[in-house]
């Protein structure tokens, strides 16, 4: 079993990384929380060490070793526990995790369903599952440090926000709502979901108040 791995680092992706150890290069899983959270300690070139969780992900005909980094002992804790919520498995847990662990943790000890629906994979009915299964279990984890984001990473986040409001108000206007009407609808479907990813999470949103508001 793989508990740490320290190495050169050869390749960074979206979520995973490739480490060179003697010679040996190893392909590991890493959750966009975790890679932010490490973000100062990686460099091209520069020694970086991961806690692992290593498991083995099994198919009909192989079994394929998988490991999945976490930059200390208590965010691989965290993911064991995440993982023990019914339906999903590691690889939905790292491509999930995009936010702070900390940020997870306290939302679901508040039940804040909105944040939680908002991670990647992650819908209405999963976050219901995690609040059930995990709610009064995570409280340290939320006491864990964060790394503040970068102002251009904040800058990023409030465009991309920005231009998916903009899309949605022009599929609005095409549906033959006022400019008022699709500006009020948006607004509201963003405040709900403040952590839209696309233009479809604004759109579902709305469709979804305006049912429940009959």
């Amino acid at each position: 079993m793989i508990s740490k791995v320290r190495g050169k680092l050869r390749e960074k992706g979206e979520n995973k990384v490739v480490i060179e150890v003697n010679n040996f290069c190893y392909e590991i899983l890493v959750p966009k929380a975790v890679l932010g959270h490490m973000e100062d300690k990686i460099g091209d070139d520069h020694e970086v060490e991961f806690v692992i969780f290593h498991y083995h992900h099994i198919e009909p005909s192989r079994s394929i070793p998988v490991l999945i980094g976490f930059s200390n002992e208590t965010e691989r804790e965290f993911f064991e526990k995440f993982i023990t919520v019914s339906g999903i498995g590691p690889k939905a847990a790292v491509r999930a995790l995009t936010l702070p662990i900390p940020t997870i943790a306290r939302a679901i000890d508040s039940s804040d369903y909105t944040l939680l629906k908002s991670l990647p994979g992650i819908g209405q009915q999963r976050a219901k599952d995690i609040i059930a299964k995990l709610q009064g279990k995570v409280g340290k984890f939320g006491l864990l440090q964060e790394k503040p984001r970068k102002q251009s990473e904040r800058t990023e986040v409030k465009d991309a926000v920005k231009d998916i409001k903009k899309e949605a108000i022009e599929v609005l206007l095409q549906l033959e709502y006022t400019r008022h009407e699709a500006e009020e609808m948006v607004n509201k479907a963003v405040n709900e979901n403040s952590h839209p990813e696309t233009i479809e999470d604004v759109l579902n949103e709305i469709y979804r108040q305006k049912r429940k508001n009959g």
